[in-house]
C-alpha cells in the first residue's frame, strides 16, 4: 500500500503540497470514491484511480525496450552527445523517474542495439550480477575475412576463455568462456533490420558471452588479430530486440517478456 501523494507525486502530478491542492479542486476518485486526504492508501497493483474521469496508469515497476541508435550515449546527462534518456518522451522524465529509471548494461556510444530500462533494481541485480551468468549475444561486422581453420580457432579460444588485452584503464584480463558463431548472409541482413550500418561486410560473427568487462567484445577479437567495425546487442537473457524498432525507438515490454526475465 502506497499514500495516494506519494505515488501522484512519482507520477509526476508535482510535489506533496502540489497534490493537496490537486485534492481540493479536481474530482479524484479511488474505486468510485473521493478521496480528499493526501494519506489515503492505495494498492497500485488492484485499485483504480481516476483524476476528472481519466484513469491513471500506476505504474509499480516500468520495463522498456530500446534499439539504441549510434552516436548516443548511455547517461542520464552529457554535455557533449545526445544521451539515450533524451529520447524517451516527457512521461519518462518525472523527478521520480529521473532518480529510479535506470539502464540494465550500457553500450558504447557507437554500438546499437538492445537497451533495458526499468526501475526495478532487484531485476538489474539479477541479470548484471556475474553469479547469473546471463547471456547476451551480439552482431559483429569484423574488418578481415576469416577463413574456415581460422574460424575454428577463434572458436576454441573462445570456449577456453580467452586472455583480452589491457585497453585504457582496464588491465589484461580472462574472459569467462563465451560462444561464436558465423551466420549466413540472411541471418546477418535479419540482424541488420533497422540499424545504421551501410557498409560492406567482409565477415560477420554472432557472439554470445556471459559477462560485461569494458569494451570486452571490441578487445576479444582484437585478440585474435581482427577488428569489430560495427556491433549491435541482439539479446539480453531471453529478451530479443523488437525488429519493429528503428534505431533510436523503445516500447514498454510485454508481460510475457517481462516474466522472462524475472523468473
Amino acid at each position: 500500500m502506497e499514500r495516494i501523494d506519494k505515488l501522484l507525486s512519482h507520477e509526476g502530478f508535482g510535489s506533496r503540497k502540489d497534490i493537496k491542492r490537486l485534492l481540493r479542486t479536481e474530482d479524484v476518485f479511488v474505486n468510485n470514491t473521493q478521496i480528499f486526504d493526501p494519506g489515503f492508501l492505495i494498492n497500485p497493483e488492484s485499485d483504480i484511480l481516476k483524476i476528472n474521469e481519466e484513469q491513471i496508469d500506476l505504474h509499480q515497476n516500468i520495463y522498456l525496450m530500446m534499439n539504441k541508435i549510434e552516436n548516443t550515449v548511455c547517461s542520464n546527462k552529457d554535455g557533449e552527445h545526445e544521451t539515450v534518456f533524451d529520447l524517451l518522451d516527457e512521461k519518462y522524465h518525472t523527478p521520480y523517474l529521473q532518480e529510479h529509471l535506470h539502464i540494465v548494461g550500457r553500450l558504447d556510444i557507437d554500438t546499437e542495439g538492445l537497451l533495458l530500462f526499468t526501475t526495478d533494481g532487484a531485476l538489474t541485480h539479477r541479470l548484471i550480477s556475474p553469479k547469473s551468468h546471463v547471456t547476451k549475444t551480439y552482431l559483429c561486422i569484423l574488418e578481415k575475412n576469416e577463413t574456415e581453420q581460422s574460424r575454428k580457432n577463434i572458436e576454441a579460444q573462445f570456449e577456453k576463455g580467452i586472455i583480452i588485452p589491457p585497453e585504457d584503464n582496464d588491465d589484461e584480463v580472462q574472459c569467462l568462456p563465451a560462444s561464436v558463431t558465423w551466420p549466413s548472409e540472411k541471418e546477418i541482413q535479419k540482424h541488420l533490420v533497422n540499424s545504421s550500418y551501410k557498409g560492406n561486410i567482409p565477415d560477420a560473427a554472432l557472439l554470445t558471452i556471459f559477462e560485461g568487462k569494458y569494451h570486452q567484445v571490441k578487445r576479444m577479437f582484437r585478440a585474435v588479430n581482427n577488428k569489430v567495425i560495427f556491433l549491435k546487442r541482439i539479446t539480453t537473457g531471453s529478451l530479443k530486440l523488437a525488429p519493429s524498432l528503428s534505431p533510436g525507438e523503445y516500447r514498454e515490454l510485454t508481460k510475457d517478456e517481462i516474466l522472462s526475465l524475472v523468473k
